[in-house]
């Protein structure tokens, strides 16, 4: 919806909602970053392989996507109030476990817990948000939500490399918690009160088969790299039990009347076209999130705060990239994501020629080999 002279104003109770869900976003959002940029560390510290110690990271992200599908329903049954307190106070237990943890198996254990408040509550911002808003000004609503999406990639490598280089690593956790408990808070009182409904019934048989499905593929890609290659019985008998598994999801799914993802939803083109892209810019960004501090800490040699401000530019990028947010509402997003597109595969080519002699193009500060644990 437009007004005379443009695209309609976000109200400002809609704003301040926003305010109040981007601050408890920003938990997740940034302690993925800081905890990408202190892996080796980690590794270091809890006497753990790369392929072991890679599953703090994948395991938060498989926890993730497992706690997603079943939001909507959380929702319906409990109200999106209470489930975002609860996907605040779940993530705030997480940080609070991950940093008490002993060895590497019960830091996995407890960043899973992180995993599944984190992925209830990204959905639970854009449902609440979305209500608020009541569909007008979408590409401005979206420019003020992925706020923390880009505050992220700044000022987390910045923050992971300078707790891991002056303090304990168990700190890379439990700085969440001072931002958990405001942005608790701040829910409790400022967020409206909605009466839960009824809820349909919960897809158990499809989640007992998604999340195993999951966990399997994933398990399955992991132990590529550890194997050197698809042709071990490591990799294979994970990835067909993991599509078989998914294959079953996706039969039942499309003959049962309440399932748990809705996959005749994809019969709708532009759906389908949105969801393929989600699912590119996902591998896009995630993947170079976990390998990017390895590879300058790694190959090539620099300190986990030299490679923190090594890794920030590109959230600089996104800030930059942040005013443009409008731009969806007035010219369509069709130009909006194919430019996109265009430019994250032209920065992307160069870092696949990348290796310990390309130069960086950047000053190299005395503090850039400081021993990373």
């Amino acid at each position: 919806m437009t007004t005379e002279n443009g695209p309609e104003r976000l109200s400002p109770a809609t704003l301040k909602l926003a305010g109040i869900l981007i601050l408890g976003a920003i938990a997740p959002l940034l302690d993925s970053t800081i905890v990408n940029a202190a892996i080796r560390t980690l590794g270091f510290q809890l006497h753990a392989s790369v392929s072991t110690i890679q599953w703090v990271s994948t395991g938060y992200l498989l926890a993730m996507a497992v706690a997603i599908p079943i939001t909507g329903w959380t929702v319906e049954r409990f109200g999106a109030k209470r489930m975002w307190l609860i996907s605040l106070m779940l993530f705030l237990a997480g940080s609070m476990l991950s940093g008490a943890a002993w060895n590497v198996g019960s830091l996995i254990v407890f960043r899973v817990v992180q995993g599944i408040g984190a992925g209830l509550m990204l959905p639970i911002l854009q449902t609440v948000l979305m209500r608020a808003a009541g569909g007008r000004g979408i590409g401005r609503l979206m420019s003020v939500v992925t706020l923390p999406a880009l505050v992220g990639p700044i000022l987390g490598p910045v923050v992971g490399g300078l707790i891991v280089g002056h303090l304990d690593w168990r700190w890379i956790f439990y700085v969440n918690l001072p931002v958990c408990v405001l942005a608790i808070l701040l829910a409790w009182r400022g967020l409206p009160v909605d009466s839960p409904k009824k809820a349909h019934r919960l897809d158990f048989a499809g989640l007992a088969l998604l999340s195993p499905a999951l966990a399997a593929l994933i398990y399955s890609l992991s132990q590529v790299g550890d194997q050197g290659g698809f042709g071990h019985w490591e990799v294979i008998v994970p990835l067909v039990a993991g599509v078989a598994l998914l294959a079953g999801f996706g039969y039942r799914a499309l003959r049962t009347t309440e399932p748990l993802i809705d996959l005749r939803l994809l019969g709708n083109r532009r759906f389908a076209a949105s969801s393929g892209l989600l699912f590119l810019s996902g591998l896009a960004m995630f993947g170079p999130m976990l390998l990017l501090p390895l590879y300058y800490q790694q190959l090539r040699g620099l300190g986990v705060i030299a490679a923190g401000l090594m890794l920030a530019p590109q959230g600089l990028g996104s800030l930059l990239a942040r005013g443009t947010g409008g731009l969806a509402d007035r010219i369509g997003p069709r130009p909006v994501i194919l430019g996109s597109i265009v430019l994250t595969a032209l920065g992307t080519l160069p870092f696949a020629f990348a290796d310990q002699q390309t130069n960086p193009l950047i000053w190299r500060p005395h503090w850039s080999c400081e021993a990373s644990a």
